[in-house]
């Protein structure tokens, strides 16, 4: 016990997130056999035996638990250290893992990072693109973006802004079919749907006028959704800097412009209570703060 280093309790507390050596060993890029030697030593070191192996991965022993719950404790102690000397330097350094979904990633924060990068030079960042809701313990994750009603999580969560909506086509499509100059002229026109976000299936109108969409072409990614509407497949409900911005959607026109009303899609960050205090969190949630209206 006495030659303990936080990297192996940072190790052996990501094996009892993952559940599983060969995870671990895909995270940090190594082979699954100096993870495992790693964890021999850990467990010759301690005098006990931590986990459990089997072929459906590993589970903790009663030392084991007793042994996380230690690694949690000073993990903790070093990141709030780390938080108050971070406090007093005014330099912000270390990792942070940022999980967001495929149409804000691109769209929003991606092309934000050389500003935030050029603040804080000695960050660093793993962005990951996640479509669906990740175990942000299990993962690692310190920060997840997301839109929809933040109400519906069990996390933290930090309010970002809002996301402005709208109908598009393309010239295309509407030199074919014709421009809709009233709600009632949509029906006959095809309607793209999100088979994931039942949200963006709704389409309100001035005069409380309501349309749930559910078209014969649908897609869960905003992205190809987007793309489909570029190909003058249909009219979508999109967000306006996606309808904007996309590289394939040059000639996407707005539709009833002045009778759509937007969903104004709610964007939150979402972390564990424990990652709140860290500055590297902190100067990430505010840069996040920046991007969406």
């Amino acid at each position: 016990m006495n030659h303990l280093s936080l990297d192996e309790l940072s190790m052996f507390a990501r094996v009892a997130a993952l559940g599983s050596l060969s995870a671990l060993a895909r995270e940090r890029d190594v082979p699954a056999s100096q993870v495992s030697r790693a964890m021999d030593r850990l467990e010759r070191g301690c005098g006990v035996k931590l986990v459990r192996r089997s072929s459906r991965g590993l589970s903790l022993t009663h030392d084991g638990q007793t042994f996380l719950a230690f690694c949690q404790k000073v993990l903790t102690e070093r990141q709030s250290l780390e938080a108050d000397f971070s406090v007093h330097s005014k330099r912000v350094s270390g990792r942070t893992r940022l999980s967001v979904s495929g149409v804000v990633g691109h769209f929003w924060v991606l092309p934000s990072l050389p500003a935030l990068m050029q603040q804080h030079p000695e960050l660093a960042l793993d962005v990951l693109l996640h479509d669906q809701m990740v175990d942000l313990a299990r993962e690692g994750i310190d920060i997840a973006v997301r839109t929809g009603d933040p109400s519906t999580l069990s996390m933290v969560s930090r309010p970002l802004g809002h996301i402005a909506t709208g109908l598009y086509a393309s010239a295309v499509y509407l030199q074919s079919n014709g421009q809709p100059t009233a709600v009632g002229d949509l029906h006959h026109h095809v309607r793209l749907s999100n088979c994931e976000h039942p949200v963006l299936n709704r389409w309100r109108f001035r005069e409380g006028q309501t349309h749930w969409v559910d078209g014969a072409l649908r897609s869960g990614s905003t992205a190809a959704i987007a793309q489909m509407a570029a190909l003058g497949l249909g009219i979508a409900h999109l967000p306006v800097q996606v309808a904007n911005m996309h590289p394939a959607c040059g000639g996407l026109q707005a539709v009833l412009p002045d009778q759509f009303v937007s969903a104004d899609l709610p964007v939150s960050a979402i972390f564990l209570p424990d990652r709140q205090r860290l500055p590297r969190v902190r100067v990430c949630i505010d840069h996040l703060l920046t991007l969406f209206v």
